[in-house]
């Protein structure tokens, strides 16, 4: 899936350059290059950048931005009570299905008092956290959203976000705040 994204992203430049435009530094959009015919003009609005896609996470003492947002694919094929070797956890069920690999890694530099990393998608779907002290699952933080919050102690933490279905995959934003 990286690597489809990746795909796309140089696809567009490719034929973004190909038909005159170049690329803005530090916006979603495109110009006309210099000597192009700009005889059709085409006005592309200014875009907030969307949150990175499987991108990782560090945090030393403070986050920030609060809230911090990656993206990615959610699903896979494995079962979520193999990946985290129990069928629940103390924060809810092992449930769903996932990729083997964790799609996020968050390393904490320090102890955080209170941290909470949860899942906006449009469909259902599930979370692993591995970290310093074990596996801890959810499926329904918040509506159809799964959430894992509280006190989270230095160390790396693997993340995996699934789906109900196997082979089933869905985008999601994966939100991590301070805020209660």
């Amino acid at each position: 899936m990286k690597s489809l994204y990746k795909g796309i992203q140089i696809s567009c430049v490719v034929i973004s350059v190909a038909i005159g435009l170049q690329p803005i530094q530090g916006v979603i959009g495109f110009q006309p290059a210099q000597g192009a015919n700009t005889s059709n003009t085409y006005t592309i609005a200014q875009a907030e950048t969307p949150p990175p896609l499987f991108g990782d996470v560090t945090i030393n003492r403070k986050l920030s931005p609060d809230p911090l947002e990656v993206r990615g694919m959610s699903g896979g094929s494995t079962q979520g009570k193999d990946i985290a070797g129990r069928s629940d956890s103390p924060t809810g069920a092992c449930s769903g299905f996932y990729d083997s690999k964790p799609d996020h890694t968050i390393n904490l530099g320090s102890k955080i008092d209170y941290l909470k990393v949860q899942v906006e998608s449009p469909e259902d779907t599930a979370l692993i956290i591995r970290g310093p002290g074990g596996e801890w699952c959810n499926d329904d933080l918040e509506g159809k959203n799964p959430g894992i919050a509280g006190e989270w102690l230095p160390g790396k933490y693997q993340v995996w976000i699934g789906t109900d279905d196997k082979n089933k995959y869905v985008p999601y934003t994966l939100r991590i705040t301070g805020e209660k």
